[in-house]
């Protein structure tokens, strides 16, 4: 993780980009939770990792069968999808969740290292709110992360107003 970021530097916010008051991680009530998936475990556990440093709640799945039911019993407000993976693929898994309405409201990041011609489309005509290309840094990735969980960005779950 060392050459990918440089947390001595880091500035703590808050999951909404604000400052800490004391540069420590957010008050637990105010932390977004992100639901990392993915079956490589270096990269769900840098990426998890890093989003915990940054002030983030973080949740992990190692398929795509795990992130549906995830999905469904955490209610996480993001999800970080690697479209590769067994037991059911990210493009499976993000169908169900966007066709679920329990889950359809959660935004879902593609992050994939499979760019190929037509990926993109694919991925967003599941349902996918973002389609990333890995390998991303951790602070590009973050700052995707808050650009989506902004108010204007982030859709509003079912009930809530």
């Amino acid at each position: 993780m060392r050459g990918l970021c440089s947390m001595k530097n880091a500035v703590m916010t808050t999951p909404e980009g604000e400052p800490t008051a004391s540069g420590g991680p957010a008050p637990v009530n105010s932390k977004k939770r992100v639901l990392v998936v993915d079956d490589f475990d270096d990269a769900r556990e840098m990426y998890a990792e890093y989003l915990e440093f940054c002030g983030f709640e973080v949740d992990t799945a190692r398929n795509g069968l795990e992130a549906v039911e995830k999905a469904q019993e955490g209610e996480p407000d993001i999800i970080l999808m690697d479209l590769s993976l067994p037991v059911m693929d990210g493009w499976e898994a993000t169908r169900r969740i966007k066709q679920d309405t329990r889950t359809r409201d959660i935004p879902v990041m593609a992050l994939t290292g499979h760019v190929l011609a037509g990926n993109a489309e694919h991925a967003l005509s599941v349902g996918a709110d973002e389609f990333v290309a890995k390998p991303c840094l951790p602070q590009d990735l973050e700052n995707k992360i808050r650009n989506m969980l902004k108010p204007s960005k982030a859709k509003p779950r079912s009930g809530q107003e």
